[in-house]
């Protein structure tokens, strides 16, 4: 393992050890019903679902999260009381199976390999793996196949990070090179740097997140387009004993885009909605 790498892991690994494990033995939903607390995990570095705003996490995922908190409120008879980590993205799925928080209020794609060890609530978001270029290489970079021989970027242990490999794997049984790297990073917003200063030629990442980007970014990024026609969901995650919490908060997001509110906060916060889907979201031997 590379030293960087290596400091990386060492960095996440310390965050988790540092975080207390939760006391409270049993489902989420009992516990906050018994303290009136939840402690969630998120990765505040993923705008504009998730960032640091004045000292403080925001963004659309953020919004969602305060709506839920306040129907919990209404469930349980009494305030509930959030408690939101910002933890490196890798370290999240393995801290909530320790027991490190009660549950995952970030972005996270949902794939079949995920869905099988944890249970992913309904999308809050629809999404395709896109691919981000600098706005010089137009020209030059125009489909995914122009990727053959080019540095690629995403973040580590993310939902694109396999795609990216399913890509390369498609080019190579064609004959062709397939990229010429795939760099990984800690979070998105360094590979976004990687990219501006020549490091990579690409970043993969999901379609509204770079939509918004590009738009604050104006002639130094641009969209090449998906990488793939496979569209995705991305979700949020609680651990497969807390199912009834996972149907809580499903029933919440089903009644909540019914509304028209979910729609609203899409709008507010990437400029335009989605289509997210009350079923057959999961894959096959999902939880």
């Amino acid at each position: 393992m590379a030293f960087s790498k290596f400091m990386k892991a060492a960095g996440i690994a310390a965050a988790l050890l540092a975080l207390p494990v939760t006391a409270f033995a049993g489902p989420v939903m009992d516990k906050i019903k018994e303290t009136g607390k939840i402690t969630v995990a998120t990765e505040a570095s993923y705008p504009p679902f998730e960032f640091v705003k004045d000292g403080k996490i925001t963004g659309y995922g953020k919004d969602l999260l305060d709506l839920l908190v306040q129907a919990l409120s209404k469930q349980v008879g009494k305030e509930v009381q959030l408690e939101q980590l910002d933890l490196p993205f890798q370290g999240i799925l393995p801290g909530l199976s320790a027991g490190q928080f009660d549950f995952v209020a970030t972005s996270v794609g949902i794939n079949a390999e995920r869905a099988k060890r944890y249970a992913y609530t309904r999308p809050i978001a629809t999404s395709a793996q896109t691919v981000m270029i600098r706005a010089g290489d137009a020209d030059k970079l125009k489909t995914p196949e122009d990727l053959n021989g080019k540095i690629v970027g995403t973040q580590m242990a993310s939902a694109s990070e396999p795609v990216v490999r399913g890509f390369d794997e498609k080019m190579k049984s064609a004959g062709k090179p397939g990229v010429a790297e795939l760099k990984l990073f800690t979070s998105y917003p360094e590979s976004y740097v990687a990219l501006a200063n020549g490091s990579i030629d690409a970043v993969v990442q999901s379609g509204p997140a770079l939509a918004v980007l590009v738009k604050e970014r104006q002639g130094v990024f641009k969209l090449m387009g998906p990488l793939t026609d496979q569209k995705s969901y991305l979700a949020w995650v609680a651990r497969p004993e807390d199912s009834d919490f996972r149907d809580f908060v499903n029933k919440f997001f089903i009644d909540l885009n019914k509304s028209g509110k979910m729609g609203e906060l899409q709008e507010k916060w990437f400029g335009f909605k989605m289509d997210t889907p009350d079923s057959g979201y999961l894959p096959e031997g999902a939880l």
